[in-house]
């Protein structure tokens, strides 16, 4: 069974210790965490929210979001493109095309590191601290 003061980094090293998903009316709460199709999920509706068959965890955007390696403190994973509801936040660290960058934008940061037009504002190169 889940440990609801267990960090997402410790979910993400052994998820077999989340529950995982139940859609056959679980009533979810904000913030409470299970796996899904091998990956962790947060739920991100506000209150409670009772599942259904049919708003699986890929397809219901608003009120599930997939845990990306390397937020909340979870350490630094391959970077994946996140949605707007699991942006990379500031402090947030990726590994992507083989560096370690740091996101540094003070809000939903979504954008890939190390591509043109993405500054040390976005992304910062932190790959010699590693």
């Amino acid at each position: 069974t889940q440990v609801p003061s267990l960090s997402d980094d410790a979910a993400l090293i052994a998820p077999e210790i989340v529950n995982g998903w139940d859609g056959d009316g679980h009533e979810y709460v904000e913030g409470e965490r299970f796996t899904y199709n091998g990956d962790l999920y947060r739920v991100i509706f506000p209150g409670k929210y009772v599942s259904q068959p049919d708003h699986t965890p890929d397809a219901t955007p608003s009120v599930y979001a997939k845990v990306l390696p390397g937020q909340e403190g979870t350490g630094a994973g391959e970077w994946e493109q996140p949605g707007p509801t699991n942006a990379y936040q500031k402090g947030d660290r990726v590994w992507h095309n083989g560096r370690l960058w740091e996101s540094m934008y003070d809000g939903p940061n979504v954008w890939e590191p190390g591509v043109v037009g993405v500054g040390e504002d976005i992304w910062k190169d932190v790959t010699e601290e590693a």
